[in-house]
């Protein structure tokens, strides 16, 4: 019975959405990545530019279409077509009564064209290619941009954890606090210490207070700007997983910065494949038909049909003018987009540099901190006790407890900074 009982509590537990495994769900740096790209407005780009990429393709394909033009048009001539030639004139009787027929000087018509390509020199191919590679191209400048969100999300989450551990340590000193001033009344009792020890003792502990207060008041506003990033709501119980402060060397830069720079790169090679095909003669069919006076003879009076058909070439060689100017621009530009990744590259490499050296001081500083800390306990524990013998004052005491607290919160800001600057060097190299 005492079995099933526990079983049943154990299932409770495990079930309830307030239950004590999750409570201690924490949050880690790499789930705040995730959520604040994937909640951030610029996201939502992404699906304008697949949108508009498969716009701009169906326009292309639909090119190869049958394409249908009509036209109609009324006209009036000052003048027409004669033929030269005076009948009366020719010894012959029969022809003698013989007019030439008139055109009218009014004329009608209307015209259906279909026109269907047969090769149009690979610029519908040539443009598919620009137009893809342009969406490319638009996508990796918002991967560039959402990238600069990981940035400010780190600023925010290591900050949280600065006030964190600031937070606890505070409350560390308030018992220190709390205890030396137990320690002192009971002195100040037994005629060993005055009410001026037992002051500096408060005047530590309010100060301490308003320490812990503004710190509170930090970790309330980078939650909230985190939460905004993120779009989850964390409040001041949000458990923030502490990240590790080990990673992999590594000597490959690949930040979206360079998929940006080639995505350019591939949309000047497009480019220039439509300079190409700008060049090529194009061919196809066609077929016209029209209703009009007069038709396709001249001298026929009345409306008529009639119909055209045949097989087209076309052939701008004006693209020979400016192909040569053109590919030019294009040669500028792949230089132009070279030299800034070269200046990109050159630039994150000394940043990587900078954030090496960063980490390896860091480093070093915390072996020495914990050493400072154990040094700073020795010398209080030491004034404490000739307080307590009446061989040193209350001020002495106070000065070492507060040097003590601050180097404490040194080793906390040393090691977050550690943190901040390896995680600095992965999103410098995007590890």
């Amino acid at each position: 019975m005492k079995h099933r009982k526990l079983i049943i509590i154990t299932l409770l537990i495990i079930n309830s959405p307030f239950s004590i495994l999750h409570s201690f769900a924490q949050l880690s740096i790499e789930a705040c990545y995730e959520k604040a790209m994937a909640n951030y407005p610029l996201v939502k780009q992404y699906g304008l530019i697949e949108r508009s990429r498969d716009y701009s393709l169906s326009s292309v394909a639909r090119a190869w279409l049958p394409q249908i033009q009509f036209s109609a048009k009324a006209t009036y001539q000052s003048d027409i077509t004669q033929i030269p030639i005076d009948f009366s004139q020719i010894p012959i009787p029969a022809l003698a009564d013989m007019k030439m027929p008139e055109l009218h000087r009014d004329q009608y018509g209307a015209t259906i064209e279909i026109s269907q390509t047969l090769w149009d020199g690979g610029i519908s191919g040539a443009k598919r290619k620009t137009i893809q590679a342009n969406a490319n191209a638009e996508k990796a400048d918002v991967e560039v941009n959402l990238y600069a969100v990981k940035e400010r999300v780190n600023q925010l989450f290591f900050g949280i954890l600065m006030c964190d551990a600031m937070l606890e340590q505070n409350q560390l000193f308030q018992d220190e606090l709390q205890r030396n001033f137990e320690k002192i009344s009971v002195l100040a009792k037994n005629g060993m210490a005055n009410q001026a020890d037992i002051d500096a003792v408060k005047v530590e502990q309010l100060k301490a207070k308003q320490h812990f207060t503004q710190i509170s008041h930090n970790k309330k506003a980078y939650l909230q700007m985190l939460s905004a990033f993120i779009g989850e709501n964390l409040d001041e119980n949000t458990s923030l997983q502490k990240p590790s402060a080990e990673f992999t060397r590594s000597t490959q830069i690949s930040r979206p910065e360079l998929s940006f720079f080639n995505s350019k790169l591939l949309t000047l090679n497009a480019s220039q494949n439509e300079i190409k095909a700008d060049l090529m003669p194009k061919f196809g069919l066609f077929f016209t038909g029209g209703y009009g006076n007069p038709g396709l003879n001249m001298f026929k009076d009345g409306f008529t049909a009639y119909y055209i058909g045949g097989i087209r070439l076309s052939w701008n060689i004006s693209g020979f003018y400016t192909s040569k100017n053109r590919q030019n621009l294009l040669n500028s530009n792949r230089n132009v987009i070279e030299i800034q990744r070269e200046t990109f590259l050159f630039n994150t490499s000394l940043s990587k540099s900078s954030k090496e050296n960063e980490i390896e001081k860091f480093r070093e500083i915390l072996k020495s901190d914990d050493e400072i800390i154990a040094l700073r306990n020795s010398v209080k524990r030491s004034l404490e006790a000739k307080v307590e013998g009446g061989t040193a004052n209350v001020t002495d005491l106070m000065r070492e407890i507060t040097a003590e607290a601050l180097a404490k919160q040194d080793k906390i800001l040393h090691e977050i900074e550690l943190l901040q600057a390896v995680y600095g060097l992965k999103l410098t190299i995007n590890n």
